[in-house]
């Protein structure tokens, strides 16, 4: 048997790939960052020719540090940044457009005419989402109706669109396979998470033709086989999945009830709710967790748009760190943020505010404040963050969440986990690998190529490194929290 299973890990600010053995052990791991584009205020772009140059580069690199060839490698998977659309050319494979990202708010207004109109209650019976510039559908209407000849073009059959999924596919096998699976499907706000189905009624409203879209797929399938002009051998893709839903698999979340934190670029909360929707008005999503073995399991999600991308800021945009990893070691030089917050609204806020027009504050400044309050207060609002969004799926859900599993490049950060810890009153468990979102890309392309048998073989893998218990009281807590929540009023509604 092959070795190893490649996972591809497409996300908001870099490319990597990462290899795993069977025991879910990384090998072998590779990054390459790419640059962002922010055309006017509010607008994110990303070159879609720079995300796959990066990404076949990063894959090459991997396999050549262990020194091995193609035939070690069992199959690929692919996670992604979600909601990020590439609309390219059918014949050529050449985008007409940079891909716009998911943390764009180009088309705030359009998707508030459309809540105008009465649209978002159908929306969110048919998709599970909320009528939002977050998701896919907006950003394709924008891209037709803004680049010249694009209409024309999309109504003639002449143009792809996909998520980021889509596109390394695509390019993966040379143009064979246009094709995405049921996770990216349900973020594109075009999808019937009821039905299965590309909904006819939501392509008319959006005014997107149904040529554009691919085909859709359970997560853990065979999608198609690398060209060997593009690798050097032909490979099964066999496991598909968005970031967050990779991550919840990663996390061997496989019984409702179960959830995680992906504390990446953004923070994302996700629930497994089991094979049945549950639609909530409540400011949560519901998405699809994956699909697998003929049956599809359903998720609850809080999205926090900005949450490591903070800490980029401090590092490219304020220059008061010169890595991320310094953001730790800086903000222990105090025992506190000082009575500073931080409420990092770039692109606005998510769940449970889901305002387009927040923009991000910082208060509390006083004459004692310096560089490291406020690099603090910054880690500090991604714990505020998802504490709002844990409090709201409690309330949904009935269930109290009892312990929290935590990945992402910032779960990391041990003063970020004790925080989150303490302002939840509830242990934080990290697990041995924080590449959950990778390893559960690499879980479902193993069970599709017959690496594993079952998801219980895979979760003998899991291993827990850390444990963190909180230390605070409940007065402490309520403290925070209240002024926490009073910051976020102050951010709101800036338009």
């Amino acid at each position: 048997m092959r070795k190893y299973i490649m996972a591809i890990d497409q996300g908001t600010t870099s490319s990597r790939a990462i290899i795993f053995d069977k025991d879910g052990n990384i090998v072998s791991l590779v990054q390459r960052e790419f640059p962002q584009i922010f055309p006017r205020e509010g607008w994110v772009e990303h070159d879609p020719m720079a995300i796959w140059s990066t990404q076949i580069a990063a894959c090459t690199e991997a396999l050549m540090k262990i020194g091995g060839s193609w035939e070690d490698i069992s199959g690929i998977g692919i996670t992604n940044q979600r909601e990020t659309v590439v609309v390219w050319d059918r014949k050529t494979g050449a985008p007409i457009y940079n891909a716009i990202v998911w943390q764009c708010r180009r088309t705030a207004d359009y998707c508030r005419e459309l809540k105008n109109q009465g649209l978002e209650e159908l929306v969110r019976g048919k998709t599970g989402l909320l009528l939002d510039p977050y998701f896919s559908a907006s950003k394709v209407a924008w891209i037709l109706d803004n680049v010249e000849g694009a209409r024309e073009k999309a109504e003639l059959g002449e143009l792809c669109f996909g998520t980021i999924d889509s596109w390394l596919i695509w390019n993966l096998t040379d143009g064979e396979v246009h094709a995405t699976d049921y996770t990216n499907a349900s973020r594109t706000m075009l999808f019937n998470i009821n039905t299965l189905q590309w909904d006819e009624e939501l392509l008319n409203i959006f005014n997107i033709p149904s040529s554009l879209l691919p085909c859709v797929k359970p997560s853990s399938c065979i999608f198609g086989y690398t060209d060997a002009s593009i690798l050097g051998a032909k490979i099964p893709i066999g496991g598909v999945a968005g970031d967050q839903q990779a991550a919840l698999f990663g996390q061997c979340c496989f019984n409702p009830g179960e959830l995680k934190n992906t504390y990446g670029t953004g923070a994302f909360l996700l629930m497994n709710i089991g094979e049945q929707p549950k639609i909530t008005d409540s400011g949560l999503v519901t998405t699809i967790a994956w699909g697998l073995d003929g049956k599809v399991n359903y998720a609850l999600e809080g999205s926090v748009f900005v949450c490591g991308a903070a800490i980029q800021w401090l590092r490219d945009g304020m220059r008061v760190i010169e890595s991320a990893s310094d953001s730790e070691y800086y903000a222990k030089k105090v025992p506190d943020s000082g009575g500073v917050l931080v409420v990092p609204a770039f692109q606005g806020l998510g769940a449970p505010y889901w305002d387009p027009y927040a923009r991000g504050i910082i208060v509390g400044i006083t004459r004692a404040t310096n560089k490291y309050h406020i690099i603090r207060a910054t880690i500090e609002s991604m714990a505020y963050q998802t504490s709002d969004v844990i409090e709201l799926m409690e309330n949904s859900t009935g269930i109290k969440v009892e312990s929290l599993a935590v990945d992402g490049g910032a779960s990391a950060n041990d003063l970020l986990l004790s925080f989150q810890s303490d302002l939840l009153g509830i242990s934080i468990q990290r697990p041995e690998c924080i590449e959950t979102t990778a390893l559960g890309a690499a879980y479902l392309c193993g069970l599709a190529t017959g690496v594993y048998s079952s998801t219980e073989e895979i979760k003998k893998n899991r291993l827990i490194a850390k444990t963190i218990s909180p230390e605070k009281d409940s007065a402490w807590r309520e403290e925070k929290l209240a002024m926490w929540k009073k910051a976020v009023s102050r951010s709101l509604n800036w338009n």
